[in-house]
């Protein structure tokens, strides 16, 4: 989280957001996409709010996992509301929004850096090779905490093999309960045959933002949250956590805010932001009027 906070940092301004999505063309009106667009947005920056009143809370420890669910939840309806804004699409689960933001934002080069690091075809050779071209002679990775750009891109690296090798191991799980595997007599993939099967399942996956924040949130909500509530004192190290938390899912709302602006009908995009800042309850983390 500090290496995404780290390249995030200055680089999500609406300045910079409007160069980023100038060529995006607004599409054919869909008033009932626009309508879920406007939703998701306001879920995804509820949750910015949320965050950025828990990152000045004096004692960290009672809410920082309370942060990283925030944190997550305003990642994935950023992302559906960018897809709304896209085709229209509403995928229900988190899996499925994962595949559908692969081929519709990430593959449109719709996504901003860094959040626009992936692997598709996750076959180990192709992850090797992937891997190999994005480090090129960058060393670092998430056991020393970054301090600067070259660091912050080592770790993201790192989480991205990692979230990788975690899906391989996933799917490949998958395969052995299969009637295939089973049927071929296989114990190991190390046969040609067992490797073929096992790719096939590799193949047309993915790994992306999306993918990664939901491994994320799975790590530090519930397998290693003993580590956020335990042991010796880290309260400098979490209060930064949650602000770098605030500054991620607001970076990420924010990119999505612009591109929805691009593809929604031009007068009820102003007439949504003028209403949410009439309207809502909560502080807004950014001005939609900017985007």
């Amino acid at each position: 989280m500090r290496g995404l906070a780290i390249l995030a940092d200055d680089q999500f301004s609406h300045q910079q957001l409007r160069l980023f999505y100038q060529a995006v063309q607004r599409r054919q009106p869909n008033e009932q996409a626009d309508a879920l667009a406007y939703e998701c947005l306001t879920m995804s920056m509820h949750n910015v709010s949320a965050l950025d009143s828990l990152e000045v809370i004096e004692d960290p420890y009672p809410i920082v996992r309370s942060a990283i669910v925030a944190w997550y939840y305003a990642t994935y309806y950023a992302a559906k509301a960018m897809l709304a804004a896209s085709s229209g699409a509403d995928p229900q689960t988190h899996a499925s929004a994962g595949k559908v933001w692969q081929a519709e934002i990430v593959a449109g080069g719709l996504v901003k850096s860094p959040f626009d690091l992936s692997i598709t075809d996750i076959t180990p050779n192709n992850v090797r090779q992937v891997m190999a071209t994005l480090r090129g002679g960058n060393r670092h990775d998430l056991n020393t905490e970054p301090t600067d750009e070259d660091m912050a891109n080592g770790a993201l690296y790192s989480y991205l093999k990692g979230t990788a090798e975690y899906e391989q191991w996933r799917l490949e799980e998958m395969v052995k309960a299969s009637r295939e595997y089973r049927q071929g007599g296989f114990n190991s993939f190390r046969s040609n045959a067992a490797k073929a099967l096992r790719d096939a399942k590799l193949r047309p996956a993915h790994v992306n933002y999306l993918v990664q924040a939901f491994r994320y949130r799975g790590k530090a909500n519930y397998r290693d949250a003993i580590y956020l509530s335990y042991g010796r004192d880290d309260t400098e190290r979490l209060r930064q956590f949650v602000s770098d938390l605030a500054t991620v899912a607001g970076a990420f709302s924010l990119m999505a805010a612009h591109y929805a602006a691009k593809r929604v009908i031009r007068n009820d995009w102003a007439e949504f932001s003028a209403d949410l800042e009439e309207h809502a309850k909560f502080e807004l983390p950014f001005d939609l009027g900017e985007t």
